[in-house]
């Protein structure tokens, strides 16, 4: 197990690093589209930008000056994006309204769920659901908690001696890195690959061509992972399916899924949990208030869909292409056009109660759509809520005396980015 843990922390480190240089989901390249376009991308620290709000007031829904055949709209009204999410029959995510267009190409297909259309979709999250249903997942808790005090217990060494700790290589990105291993039930002698692949499935810096090739190894690894699990599969969400359902679920339809649960569980999570403990740091009463709460009270609750709603570190949802002519709030779409959903934006919108832009773990407000909303939904929402509700004051209580290393104004966050994040975070554990 310690050789493990080493392994799976070392990559994390590697991908710290990697993404030192090449600033995570730095989509800087695309320096040929409006500002308008790039701007729901754009954060000033925690927060979007003043114009997605100022377009928000003005126009929830409004047309992007993008230069390709199709219209292309902007969402960002909290109702009119729950509108377009909701709306399945007259909205398509199938991968391929992509091709032929990014460089993509009907073989680079990712599968899963994110690119798929019912009735395709609703198979395959009926294979899935039942792998993420609070009885299935409590086999993993005792699990999220142990790795949650490891990576404490090397924080506090790595900090013995007074040195600075940062919290995005020691602790955000290792703890849903193990823990995704944990669920799918990819075997110890396969980590390494498995590593390897994870860093390279989220490098979008070199271009689409790059990202799609990256996807097309990480489903050939997943496939080969499929077949060894056919033949003895294991107690992780992988062999569960293969045992419940057999061949009814095709190899490829597995490896897709395997890719989507691995794409949708670890750079949303370890996200949260570093913009997370900013917000904490930044502000002593909601420091305190954690530190000295009960870990199963309903605080905590409320504290995690706050900073949920508050963060959204998943921008956009993916792009929807209309299937028909309609109306979403008042506006007219028509059949072929392309609708952008920003997520961050509508949960900051006026309309669900006052001072959205600020973070306010008392307030009771609507539904907030960091998970996205609808048929889409993120299948492992509650997974991720697991994480954070185990991290987060686990890490206060840990070192309640806790400060940034390094003044907020100079914090690196990425500066273009669908997964927005923060580079290093680095703090002094004993104050």
């Amino acid at each position: 197990m310690t050789t493990l843990r080493s392994r799976i922390i070392a990559w994390a480190g590697r991908m710290y690093l990697a993404r030192t240089r090449r600033k995570g989901f730095d989509l800087s390249r695309m320096s040929f589209l409006p500002e308008s376009v790039l701007m729901p991308l754009r954060r000033e620290g925690l927060d979007p930008v003043g114009e997605l709000g100022a377009v928000r007031e003005q126009e929830p829904i409004s047309q992007l000056p993008v230069p390709i055949a199709a219209n292309v709209w902007l969402v960002t009204g909290y109702d009119e994006v729950k509108q377009v999410l909701g709306k399945a029959n007259a909205f398509s995510s199938d991968f391929t309204n992509l091709v032929g267009k990014a460089g993509a190409g009907a073989e680079q297909n990712p599968g899963g769920l994110g690119f798929a259309d019912p009735p395709v979709h609703t198979r395959l999250r009926r294979l899935l659901t039942p792998e993420f249903t609070m009885r299935r997942l409590g086999r993993l808790t005792p699990r999220i908690h142990e790795i949650v005090e490891e990576r404490l217990d090397a924080m506090e060494a790595a900090g013995k001696n007074g040195d600075p700790v940062d919290i995005v290589h020691s602790f955000a990105l290792p703890i849903p890195s193990l823990v995704i291993c944990e669920l799918l039930g990819v075997p110890y002698e396969d980590r390494a690959d498995f590593e390897r692949l994870s860093a390279a499935r989220f490098d979008l810096f070199s271009g689409a061509n790059a990202s799609f090739g990256a996807i097309s190894e990480s489903l050939s690894y997943f496939r080969d992972i499929v077949k060894k699990q056919r033949e003895n599969p294991g107690d992780g969400l992988l062999g569960m399916i293969v045992k419940e359902h057999g061949d009814s679920v095709s190899d490829e339809e597995l490896a897709g899924l395997a890719d989507g649960v691995l794409t949708g569980g670890f750079e949303t999570t370890a996200s949260m949990l570093a913009l997370g403990a900013l917000v904490l740091l930044q502000d002593p009463k909601h420091f305190d208030t954690l530190k000295n709460d009960d870990t199963d009270s309903d605080t905590i609750e409320r504290y995690v869909e706050e900073l949920l709603r508050y963060l959204t570190v998943v921008q956009v949802a993916f792009p929807r292409f209309a299937r028909e002519d309609l109306e979403i709030g008042g506006v007219q779409i028509s059949s072929g056009d392309v609708v952008l959903c920003s997520l961050s934006g509508a949960d900051r919108d006026g309309k669900l109660g006052p001072e959205m832009e600020q973070f306010d773990p008392s307030r009771n407000v609507p539904s907030h759509l960091a998970f996205g909303y609808g048929i889409h939904r993120c299948v492992g929402a509650e997974l991720a809520r697991m994480e954070l509700r185990a991290a987060y004051p686990a890490l206060v209580r840990r070192f309640p005396a806790m400060r940034l290393a390094a003044r907020p104004e100079d914090l690196e966050f990425r500066k273009l980015s669908i997964v927005y994040g923060i580079e290093s975070l680095p703090v002094h554990l004993n104050g």
